[in-house]
């Protein structure tokens, strides 16, 4: 039995689409929070991948479940052989720094110790090119690049950090694991959050152009490597899983000439972020309302990172689709799913 977590999430539900194209519905078991999250997953799945494998999708063992509940875990991890954990919780929010801690380092904990419990064959964590160290001069950042300071880190980023310590904490108890390291994943089906936020921003015409360089990947690339990596031989290791280091602004150019919006033209500097900052809390204090944008992020918000995918080509000899590609692709779903009719 494959076990994931997160499979109303992007990756997990492009995750899930992807195994059913070789994988019986019965043998995958997808865990979720809400009937709401569970019915827009399938939706996606229906209109990205068809009618068959939405199907498919319908008749999965879905189980309700928490990654921070312990008693719904006991039951969804019988008969598991295979894990891909796909959960998570992605925030710059200082409001959301407890549930960070919650989710990211307590639930991936909890999620190992059952996997050692239950003598599961294999374990893919989905982390983040945010735990990664840096670099000088811009130089490629890999798999080994040292992590300095967690105090010049954003909350997620050590949250993510902290999951992937308990990762590799339960392959030295034993667990066979694979750790994959994501950049940016652009892909189809989700535009309220995320990455996907840049699809529904293009939508109102982008405000600013940001410059910063950062690594970028087709979510149905992360989910195809996710399953390569799990059937190899390959175990206790981290991959980096970045197709190409671009601009942000090159990518808003692309979603905004996909979709026929205007292109931003005024660039987005640090002091117009601290003032947004400043702005958001003032405004907090009055109206409780909850602030998106941590101080601590605003550091390295527009610094430059460049990642070397070398190590997973390496072992895989894997081809990306190319971003332009996976733009394309998205911004088609992006109108159907914006068409009321």
């Amino acid at each position: 039995m494959i076990l994931i977590t997160g499979t109303t999430g992007l990756v997990g539900t492009h995750l899930l689409a992807t195994l059913l194209k070789n994988e019986a519905a019965k043998s995958i078991r997808g865990l979720y929070r809400t009937e709401r999250k569970k019915a827009f997953a399938l939706q996606v799945i229906q209109r990205v991948y068809g009618e068959s494998i939405f199907n498919l999708a319908q008749h999965i063992d879905w189980q309700k479940a928490d990654i921070n509940d312990v008693t719904t875990l006991d039951e969804a991890f019988t008969t598991v052989d295979w894990v891909y954990h796909c959960a998570g919780l992605v925030s710059n929010s200082p409001s959301l720094r407890r549930k960070l801690r919650k989710v990211n380092i307590e639930g991936t904990a909890n999620l190992v110790n059952f996997s050692i419990a239950y003598k599961v064959k294999k374990f893919c964590h989905v982390s983040s090119i945010a735990t990664l160290g840096k670099e000088k001069n811009n130089a490629l950042i890999t798999e080994e690049s040292y992590r300095e300071n967690l105090n010049n880190s954003s909350y997620y980023s050590i949250a993510k950090y902290g999951g992937e310590m308990e990762v590799w904490r339960a392959s030295q108890e034993g667990l066979p694991v694979v750790i994959v390291n994501p950049g940016v994943i652009l892909g189809a089906g989700f535009y309220t959050e995320g990455s996907g936020e840049l699809f529904s921003q293009a939508q109102g015409n982008f405000p600013f152009k940001i410059d910063k360089i950062t690594g970028f990947v087709g979510v149905r690339d992360v989910a195809e490597i996710m399953i390569l990596l799990m059937q190899s031989e390959v175990t206790n290791e981290r991959f980096i899983v970045v197709d190409e280091n671009l601009r942000m602004s090159k990518i808003q150019f692309l979603i905004a000439q996909q979709l026929g919006k205007k292109l931003p033209k005024v660039k987005l500097k640090k002091w117009m972020v601290y003032l947004y900052w400043f702005t958001e809390a003032l405004v907090a204090i009055f109206t409780r309302k909850k602030r998106k944008l941590s101080f601590d992020v605003i550091a390295t918000l527009l610094q430059d990172r460049l990642y070397s995918n070398q190590k997973l080509k390496s072992v895989l000899n894997f081809e990306f689709t190319p971003i332009e590609r996976v733009i394309k692709d998205a911004c088609l779903d992006f109108q159907k799913a914006d068409d009321p009719d």
